[in-house]
């Protein structure tokens, strides 16, 4: 029996789940359940980099501007069609009543010619396709007089004209529509960009914004370097062109038969110096544009209180008697293109591959400008923004 009971299996009994491997199933399934719903869920963008912001914001910047010059335009081309719909309906109103009076003279003369029908001579002649096909039908042309037929040549030339003129209205005044939608739509593009701007700028902390500031005074810091070196080498080329003055002028004292004449030498070596009258013009237009400075940027201002940049040069060489263009887009095609070496005070120098900026060069690299929302204007030096080229206006 003991050899038999030692082979025998013994009974399996059920084991009850521990306490802890039921916790640790649990914990499996909520890391699960945690992890699918994390896989479902966009991952947070990180957060952009000081400089990073900075590169935004100078961009919104800049494309605020670009929009401002768009806006100018359509501002531009809204008052335009304003004045030429103005005049179209004047005049429309003034030949109606030129029509008026000849459509009184022929009622006249139906009056006095009608003698049979229902229907009055002048409602008659009102109801008829023309006042020709009116007399015709009635017979009465060969009763009338040159003078009343010379009346009626009239009348169908004013009421074709004044037909043409209403139709003429009717188009200026739908494109006067397309104008004023073009420039709603230039004004909240501006509005949003400078929006943008603004809430990028409120997100930054104070540490943050301590860095913007640093970023934007080496920015500048490296801009008045590349003024100081221009306005050393405008120094030395004024310099230079006295120097060969003055030996022309010794030339010319020293040369036989010259006697004791003092030359006429005034070459600056640069090939493009403009005239006396221009720096006449030059001196009035920088008059104007210091006496502007500390008034604020607004997008769109022409002056008297604030200004854009195109506001700002168009004002002041209106000063010195120049009727500039309205934006950046057409200034840049007034006048003779003139290289950065060339420079001088009173030319206008525009930035940016869109030509969306423009300032007046005063001297030694520098220009005055209004540089955006939230700047007035300034004096500031010319290699702030990349710059897209120079004109000299007159």
């Amino acid at each position: 029996m003991s050899a038999l009971a030692s082979h025998r299996k013994p009974r399996s009994r059920t084991a009850k789940p521990s306490t802890a491997v039921g916790f640790t199933t649990a914990a499996l399934a909520g890391v699960t359940l945690l992890s699918s719903q994390s896989a479902g869920a966009a991952p947070a963008e990180p957060k952009p980099s000081v400089e990073e912001v900075q590169k935004k914001v100078d961009d919104l910047y800049r494309q605020a501007g670009t929009e401002t010059q768009r806006y100018n335009k359509a501002k531009e081309a809204t008052e335009g069609k304003r004045r030429e719909v103005g005049k179209l309906l004047d005049e429309a109103a003034q030949r109606t009543e030129k029509l008026n009076e000849s459509r009184r003279a022929l009622g006249n003369y139906a009056a006095a010619q009608y003698r049979t029908g229902a229907v009055t001579p002048t409602a008659a002649l009102l109801f008829a396709d023309s006042p020709q096909a009116y007399f015709d039908q009635s017979q009465l042309m060969d009763r009338m007089t040159d003078q009343q037929r010379e009346t009626i040549s009239e009348y169908e030339t004013e009421r074709a004209a004044a037909a043409e003129q209403r139709s003429e209205a009717t188009k200026s005044l739908e494109s006067l529509t397309e104008s004023q939608q073009a420039l709603r739509e230039s004004k909240r593009t501006v509005q949003t960009k400078l929006a943008e701007a603004r809430e990028l700028l409120s997100k930054l902390t104070a540490q943050e914004k301590a860095r913007l500031a640093e970023i934007e005074r080496q920015k500048e810091e490296e801009a008045r370097r590349k003024a100081e070196a221009k306005a050393k080498a405008e120094a030395e080329a004024r310099a230079q062109a006295e120097a060969e003055r003055r030996q022309q002028e010794q030339q010319n004292d020293t040369s036989p038969g010259t006697g004791t004449g003092t030359g006429t030498g005034t070459g600056t070596g640069t090939g493009t110096s403009p005239d006396s009258g221009y720096a006449a013009k030059a001196d009035k237009v920088l008059a104007f544009a210091r006496a502007q400075i500390g008034k604020p940027y607004v997008w769109g201002a022409t002056g008297p209180s604030s200004y854009d940049c195109s506001g700002l040069t168009q004002a002041a060489w209106k000063a010195a008697g120049v009727e500039l263009p309205r934006t950046t887009w057409d200034q840049v095609k007034v006048g003779q293109r003139v290289a950065t070496g060339d420079l001088v005070p009173g030319d206008l120098v525009f930035f940016y591959d869109d030509i969306s900026h423009v300032g007046i060069y005063i001297g030694g690299g520098k220009m005055i400008h209004a540089p955006k929302p939230g700047a007035n204007v300034r004096e500031e030096s010319i290699y702030y923004m990349p710059i897209y080229g120079s004109v000299r206006p007159a």
